[in-house]
């Protein structure tokens, strides 16, 4: 993949999540903050209004505000800046990679300005389950990042079946 092709993806993904992202909280704050859960689908699919201090699906939340801020703000920041130069300088990485880094990236960026913006916390609002089995309480970034590490799974799982297939052709 070429630079130029690569930094256009990166640059659509990244702003396409942090709009779609930050607008569905503005919505989750306006409409569901002060309202009951509304259950959709037989329940299947709920919108609750959340306020998580903690990482996905409430981890960590009980640490100090200082832990808190150290580990989701500072570190998770660093992260994402290594991320973003590994994704940006790696000429080996295929579209498939490229595609899923940025959404972990782009996911990634959207909850740190909640962070930075929201007094430390990330607003959630979806819930997704049947009966007493159901997800945590997630965000659109969560979706992203979640999406984004399975795919880079998947591609890396397909990546080790062509090479052991290659292997097997030349013994």
């Amino acid at each position: 993949m070429r630079p130029a092709q690569k930094i256009g993806l990166l640059v659509f993904i990244v702003f396409a999540l942090i709009g779609s992202d930050q607008t569905t909280k503005i919505l989750a704050q306006r409409h569901l903050e002060s309202s009951p859960p509304i259950s959709l689908f037989g329940g299947v699919f709920r919108l609750i209004y959340a306020e998580n201090p903690g990482a996905f699906l409430s981890l960590g939340s009980g640490l100090s505000e200082t832990t808190r801020f150290w580990l989701f703000t500072v570190i998770v920041g660093t992260f994402l800046i290594g991320l973003l130069f590994y994704t940006l300088l790696n000429p080996r990485l295929i579209p498939t990679e490229v595609f899923s880094l940025a959404l972990v990236f782009g996911g990634g960026i959207s909850n740190l300005v909640d962070r930075v913006l929201r007094g430390h916390k990330v607003i959630d609002f979806m819930i997704v389950g049947v009966g007493e089995i159901h997800t945590g309480v997630f965000n659109v970034a969560d979706v992203a990042i979640t999406a984004g590490v399975g795919l880079l799974f998947w591609a890396g799982l397909r990546s080790s079946r062509r090479q052991a297939s290659q292997r097997r052709s030349f013994d």
